[in-house]
């Protein structure tokens, strides 16, 4: 499974994915999706076969119904849950860290599955 972070999560998730073997990359690494509104951020990451995670549940899930309902299957939605990974807490990297290595280590595989999971 391989993992594209959306632009409210740092680097270091990614860093520490990376670290432990799994293909990640945050939204805030590449400038060219910085500036991207969530459509183009899901059409990158089906483009390089990456699942999206997000706490951006309303608008994602959105986005993926849209191509469930047209029968485009995609790379999958990986929503978190911002009470669960609080972003100001200094534990919330580790936890994601290790949540996401479990999740992805349990989907070996990149082809599209529309997987929607939570964390």
């Amino acid at each position: 499974m391989r993992l594209l972070l959306d632009e409210m999560y740092p680097p270091s998730i990614a860093d520490g994915l990376r670290a432990r073997g799994h293909d990640a990359v945050a939204v805030v690494e590449r400038p060219e999706l910085s500036s991207l509104p969530d459509p183009g951020v899901f059409a990158a990451a089906q483009l390089e076969r990456r699942s999206v995670v997000t706490e951006n549940v309303a608008d994602y899930v959105r986005i993926a119904n849209d191509h469930d309902a047209r029968s485009v299957v995609h790379h999958g939605l990986i929503l978190v849950h911002p009470a669960r990974y609080p972003r100001g807490d200094p534990r919330t990297v580790g936890m994601m860290v290790t949540a996401l290595d479990v999740l992805a280590r349990g989907v070996p595989s990149d082809e599209p599955t529309g997987l929607r999971a939570w964390l």
